[in-house]
C-alpha cells in the first residue's frame, strides 16, 4: 500500500475519532471524572456543553440588622403554628434520631451521657495516625470511598462498591449525606459512627492526637470552569510548627497515598461552608473515651446545635457579606426549632437564609444542603421551595438529587396538590429505593 494512501486513511480515522468525540462528549461528559475533565480544553467544553449556572436565585430581602438575636422571636407575639409536618424525613431536621434508630449491634453514646467535662489540657503540637490506606473514589463518590478508608483502618473490609451500593443505588447520585454514612456504619458493621456541626481545630487536634481518624465534609473547588461543590475529606494528622492538617483525599486517589497537607486557614474556609461538619467512626468499646473528648455540649444535639449557631450569628456580624454564615445560621436555627417546636426559629432561620440567597449562594448549594426546604415549609413559603427545587434539578443535568422531589412534593402537598405530591415522592423513590424519608411520605398518602 503506498505511503501517502496509508497516511490517508490514517488522517481519516483521526479525524472521524475526533468526530466521535465531539458527539457523544456532551452526552457522557459529566460522567468523565473531574481530574480527567479538567484536562480537556476549555475550548471544547465550550463547543460540547451547556454553560454551567452560576449561583441559585437570589431573595428580594430586607437587611436584618446586625444587633439582631436570632434565636430570639422577632416580636413578642407568637407565630402561628406550621400548616406543614414533616414525618420521618431523614435529617436535617425532621428527625434528629438516626442515631438512636440504629441496629442493636451499634453502640452509638447516648445523648443522656454525662461524660467528664471537655478536656482544658491543648492538644501536642503534632500527631500522626498511621495504618490508613488511600482509596481512590470511583465516579462521583467521595463520600462511600472515605467512610471505607476508616472502616479499613478498623480492620474491616467493607468495600467502596459496599458502601455505594446502600448509600447511593445510582450512580449519578449527586450527594451522600453524613447521616447516610453514619446509617451505614451503624446498621452494617460492629462500629460505631456519628457526626456532628460546630467542629474547630482544637477539637480535631484532640481527636487526631487520641488515635481518631476524622472525616470532615467541606467545600471544593477543582478547577473554575468546574466551580464550587461538596467534598470528604479524612484527616489523619497536623503539625502547629507548619500550621497544617494531614489529609487523605480520595479525589486525589493513588497519587497522595501518604497524605497531602492542608493549612489550618484553607481548612477553615471550605469547612465553614458545611457548618463544620465532622464524623467520627470508632469501636463501641472507645464510646467513653470519645465521650470525654467531645465534651457534654456536643453530645447534647440541642445545645450542639445552638452553640454551632451562635458561632454562625458572631460569624455574620463580623462579616455580614459572608453568604455561607448567613446559611449556616439559618441551618442550625431549622436544627433547633425541629427539636423545641418553637417557631420563632423557623422564622428567624427563614429570614438568615434570605439573606444568604441575597448575597449569593453556589449553584449546587442544594445537592447537599437541604435545612433550607424544611426552614421555608414551616413558614408557608411553599412556592419559593418549589422555584428552588426546580432550579436545582434543572441545573443538575444527569445528576440525581432525590431530596429536591421530596421537599417540592411536600409543597405540592401543602398547596393542596395531593396528585402532584405524589409523583414527586415516587420520584426521590425511584431516584434512591432505600430513600426513608420518601417511603414515609407515600405511606402517608396511601401510595
Amino acid at each position: 500500500m503506498p505511503l501517502r494512501l496509508q497516511r490517508a486513511i490514517l488522517a481519516t480515522i483521526i479525524l472521524l475519532l475526533l468526530l466521535l468525540v465531539v458527539w457523544f462528549l456532551p452526552l457522557y461528559a459529566h460522567h468523565i471524572p473531574y481530574r480527567l475533565q479538567e484536562q480537556i480544553p476549555d475550548r471544547l467544553w465550550v463547543l460540547v456543553e451547556t454553560p454551567l449556572p452560576t449561583a441559585l436565585p437570589a431573595a428580594q430581602v430586607t437587611a436584618v440588622p446586625l444587633t439582631t438575636d436570632f434565636f430570639q422571636p422577632a416580636t413578642p407575639t407568637p407565630s402561628p403554628t406550621p400548616t406543614v409536618t414533616l414525618t420521618a424525613v431523614d435529617p436535617p431536621a425532621a428527625t434528629e434520631t438516626i442515631l438512636a434508630t440504629a441496629t442493636a449491634t451499634a453502640t452509638p453514646i447516648p445523648p443522656t451521657a454525662t461524660p467528664s467535662p471537655t478536656p482544658t489540657r491543648p492538644p501536642p503540637p503534632s500527631a500522626h495516625i498511621s495504618g490508613l490506606r488511600i482509596i481512590a473514589q470511583t465516579f462521583n463518590n467521595c463520600g462511600p470511598a472515605n467512610l471505607t478508608m476508616l472502616l479499613n483502618y478498623y480492620g474491616h473490609d467493607d468495600r467502596q462498591a459496599d458502601v455505594e451500593r446502600v448509600v447511593r443505588p445510582l450512580r449519578e447520585d449527586a450527594n451522600v449525606s453524613p447521616w447516610e454514612l453514619v446509617a451505614y456504619t451503624n446498621d452494617h458493621t460492629p462500629l460505631t459512627a456519628e457526626y456532628f456541626a460546630g467542629g474547630d481545630l482544637d477539637l480535631l487536634k484532640r481527636l487526631l492526637a487520641a488515635g481518631f481518624p476524622v472525616i470532615v465534609e467541606k467545600g471544593y473547588e477543582p478547577s473554575a470552569r468546574l466551580g464550587w461543590m461538596g467534598h470528604y475529606l479524612t484527616l489523619i494528622g497536623y503539625h502547629d510548627g507548619r500550621q497544617a492538617f494531614t489529609a487523605l483525599d480520595s479525589y486525589l486517589g493513588p497519587w497522595d497515598s501518604s497524605g497531602r497537607e492542608i493549612s489550618y486557614d484553607e481548612l477553615l474556609t471550605y469547612w465553614q461552608q458545611f457548618n463544620y461538619i465532622y464524623l467520627l467512626v470508632y469501636p463501641p468499646e472507645t464510646s467513653d473515651q470519645v465521650a470525654d473528648l467531645l465534651g457534654p455540649e456536643r453530645l447534647d444535639r440541642e445545645t450542639m446545635w445552638r452553640q454551632a449557631g451562635q458561632r454562625a450569628q458572631t460569624a455574620v456580624t463580623t462579616d455580614p457579606e459572608n453568604a455561607f454564615a448567613w446559611f449556616n445560621l439559618g441551618t442550625n436555627l431549622t436544627r433547633v426549632g425541629s427539636l423545641t417546636g418553637e417557631q420563632h426559629y423557623f422564622d428567624n432561620a427563614a429570614a438568615a437564609y434570605d439573606q444568604a440567597r441575597s448575597i449569593g449562594l453556589p449553584w449546587r448549594m442544594l445537592w447537599y444542603q437541604f435545612d433550607i426546604y424544611e426552614a421555608y415549609l414551616a413558614v408557608g413559603r411553599y412556592e419559593d421551595v418549589i422555584t428552588l427545587a426546580n432550579v436545582t434539578v434543572s441545573g443538575a443535568g444527569d445528576r440525581i438529587i432525590e431530596e429536591s422531589f421530596l421537599y417540592r412534593g411536600h409543597a405540592y402537598l401543602a398547596l393542596g396538590n395531593p396528585a402532584q405530591a405524589r409523583l414527586d415522592f415516587r420520584q426521590a423513590l425511584a431516584l434512591n429505593p432505600n430513600f426513608v424519608a420518601a417511603q414515609a411520605a407515600l405511606a402517608e398518602l396511601g401510595q
